[in-house]
This record gives structure tokens, C-alpha cells and sequence, in this order.
């Protein structure tokens, strides 16, 4: 099962367009699919999607790709398909850094690691929906796409007593106004990005500091950023990240704050 999503996750990054790309409008039928890409932050400037063609729909569907551009914050997210013995670190780092995140998890990761489930709950972070096997969603029915929500929120209230909250990454970054539509009628916003790099293929990792640069010439008011669990460079260079980027002025704030919504959260660094 890891290898199966291992290679579903490393095939949809391979389209070179995910994390940071650009995909050209003509490329894109009426209603997709649509393979979520950015023009990136360069020098603290903001970035954009108004170039991608799916601009409307996003916003048409409340889905998030930024916060307040106006305040000096940042909404560390890692997508968690499934684990490469990094996310406790991680963890312990986020903890000693008072920093709270949204960790997406699969069906194999909430399977495979209930204990880091529940921890992610325990110390304030919220755990959000990536579905449970990682599909296409474009690709599949109304009903399976409930399904595919539904299996993960019952494992994550049956690990933390609590749901998902709402908060759905789109697995592999695909996305049409379906489902969009779909998914906020089952209560769920879609969180996109506005930071992010090439951090997914364990294969190809270059170090802290590759990872450091990378993220922090992203930094822009507002960023939602994603990373992922399973990337050596991450779990090595979290610390000086979160850093550097308070140096700059930035502070980190969790999800509700971002959406604006009246959620019971658990204010973070509280256990249950």
C-alpha cells in the first residue's frame, strides 16, 4: 500500500506542475482538470494565480490559496501520505518552536501511524482531510469523492475525538469546479498554496540548506505554505525556517484564524 501511493504521489508530481508551475488556460477544458500551479513570490512580492485559468472557480468556491496579504503572517501545512520516520521530529520541532500547522493525511497514514495522529491533535495542530487513497478526484463520481472524506474523518474522530474541521487538501493538486462544488457541500475548504517547492521526491533531496533557501525566498505576507513530511531536507531545516522567518517579522498563525470561522479549536499547545 505505501509503495502504491508512494508512486501515485511521485506520478502526479512528475507533471512538473504542482508545486510552484504554471499551467497554461488553453491547456484546461471548460471544467478542467485543473493542475493547481502559482506564479511564485520573488523578493517579497505576492504571488498569483490569475494567470492559470482557474482563478474564478477558486474563488467562486471559497477555496483558500492565501491569507490577509496585509499582515505579516504564515500557515505552515505538510501533506502526510504516508511516513518516512520524519514527522516526529517534526513534531518535537514545531513543539519547542511554538508553531501550530495543518498536517493532510491519507488513509495509509492514519492507519499506519494512529500514535502521530493523535499526538497531532494532542499538541494543538489540526489534522486535515487528503482523502483516502490519494485519487484523482476529477476522475471519480460524487459519491466516491464522499467516500473518500467520509473514511478519513471517521479514523480521524475515532484517533482524536475530533473531526478533520473542514480542511481538505485535493489529492496530487487536482481540481475541477465539480469539485470545488462538491466538496464545500460537504462542508470542506479547499486549501491550496502560495509556497512551496520540489520537496516530495525522497530520491532527491539536497539538504538543509537547499530546503532553507527554497522556502524562506518564498516568504510573503499571507503564505500558505505547503511542505511535506516525508523530506529529509524539511525535517532538517524546519527549525531554522521558522527562525529566520520571525526575524523577518513573520509570525505563524493557526487555520481557524486564517478562515475567519467560529470553530471550537483548541488553542494551540494545549493537550487534550
Amino acid at each position: 500500500m505505501r509503495m502504491v501511493l508512494m508512486s501515485a504521489i511521485a506520478a502526479c508530481c512528475l507533471l512538473g506542475l504542482i508545486y510552484g508551475g504554471q499551467v497554461s488556460p488553453a491547456s484546461a477544458a471548460a471544467d478542467g482538470p485543473y493542475h493547481f500551479g502559482f506564479k511564485r513570490s520573488v523578493n517579497g512580492q505576492l504571488p498569483s494565480i490569475n494567470e492559470e485559468g482557474f482563478k474564478p472557480i477558486v474563488d467562486k468556491h471559497g477555496a483558500l490559496f492565501l491569507g490577509d496579504t496585509s499582515r505579516k503572517e504564515l500557515f505552515l501545512t505538510f501533506d502526510n501520505g504516508y511516513e518516512n520516520g520524519y514527522t516526529t521530529f517534526i513534531l518535537d520541532t514545531l513543539k519547542a518552536k511554538k508553531v501550530p500547522a495543518v498536517f493532510f493525511v491519507t488513509g495509509h497514514f492514519v492507519k499506519d501511524q494512529p500514535a502521530l495522529v493523535k499526538r497531532m491533535a494532542a499538541e494543538g495542530h489540526i489534522v486535515g482531510n487528503h482523502s483516502w487513497s490519494h485519487p484523482d478526484m476529477t476522475a471519480i463520481s460524487d459519491a466516491q469523492i464522499k467516500e473518500e472524506l467520509e473514511r478519513v474523518n471517521k479514523e480521524i474522530v475515532a484517533l482524536t475525538g475530533r473531526s478533520d474541521r473542514g480542511y481538505l487538501r485535493p489529492p496530487r493538486g487536482i481540481f475541477n469546479e465539480r469539485t470545488l462544488r462538491v466538496t464545500k457541500e460537504l462542508g470542506y475548504t479547499n486549501v491550496f498554496w502560495s509556497a512551496a517547492y520540489k520537496d516530495w521526491d525522497t530520491k532527491e533531496q539536497h539538504g538543509s540548506d537547499y530546503a532553507f533557501k527554497k522556502v524562506v525566498s518564498q516568504l510573503h505576507p499571507g503564505a500558505i505554505i505547503l511542505l511535506h513530511s516525508v523530506s529529509k531536507d524539511n525535517k532538517e531545516a524546519l527549525g531554522a525556517i521558522i527562525d529566520e522567518a520571525r526575524r523577518q517579522g513573520y509570525e505563524f498563525k493557526a487555520f481557524p484564524e486564517l478562515r475567519g470561522m467560529d470553530l471550537p479549536f483548541m488553542p494551540f499547545g494545549m493537550a487534550m
